[in-house]
């Protein structure tokens, strides 16, 4: 969805408020895609604190369905998003060397502000680094694939790599009674 920052950016400063629906069906993070199971509307407010300074804040709701990292069931991860970021405004046909190097460059673009940009750029900084559908979670084995929370399989547990047996016969006789 693309707002309109020409009220902010003209001589009035007009803020910019503005609930708008989210237009994502998926998010791609390390290439692969992830489907979102939910998502609320955007509220967004877009208003000039300074020269050449713009604030805008947001909230949204998301909830994006991650494979679990041990047995890959998609579990169901909620981003409550509550976002302020004051952006540099652009001036009209210049493009200025900091904001070159910052993130605003992605999702501004003239007198447009891309509200999808901007939330998978939220999403990213909020995205867990390990998902698990439960603390106890047994993965999947290792031989045939089977998910080891919906029950064993018939795979014949190898153990110990016979090649060790030397050092398990250490640790055996060295163990403490």
């Amino acid at each position: 969805m693309i707002l309109d920052l020409s009220g902010v950016l003209s001589e009035q400063h007009t803020p910019v408020g503005d609930t708008v629906s989210c237009s994502m069906e998926r998010i791609k993070v390390g290439g692969k895609f992830y489907p979102l199971r939910a998502k609320s509307d955007v509220h967004i407010t877009v208003r000039q604190v300074e020269d050449h300074r713009l604030r805008i804040t947001g909230t949204c709701r998301l909830t994006v369905d991650i494979p679990c990292d041990r047995c890959l069931t998609a579990v169901p991860v909620e981003f409550d998003l509550d976002f302020q970021r004051e952006v540099e405004s652009p001036a009209p046909g210049t493009v200025s060397e900091e904001t070159d190097e910052l993130d605003e460059s992605n999702y501004i673009d003239g007198y447009h502000l891309d509200v999808d940009r901007l939330l998978y750029n939220e999403i990213l900084v909020g995205w867990p680094m390990k998902v698990l559908c439960s603390e106890s979670c047994k993965g999947i084995c290792s031989i045939c694939g089977q998910n080891l929370n919906e029950g064993a399989c018939g795979c014949e547990d190898m153990g110990f790599d016979p090649r060790m047996s030397v050092i398990r016969d250490v640790f055996k006789n060295f163990k403490e009674v």
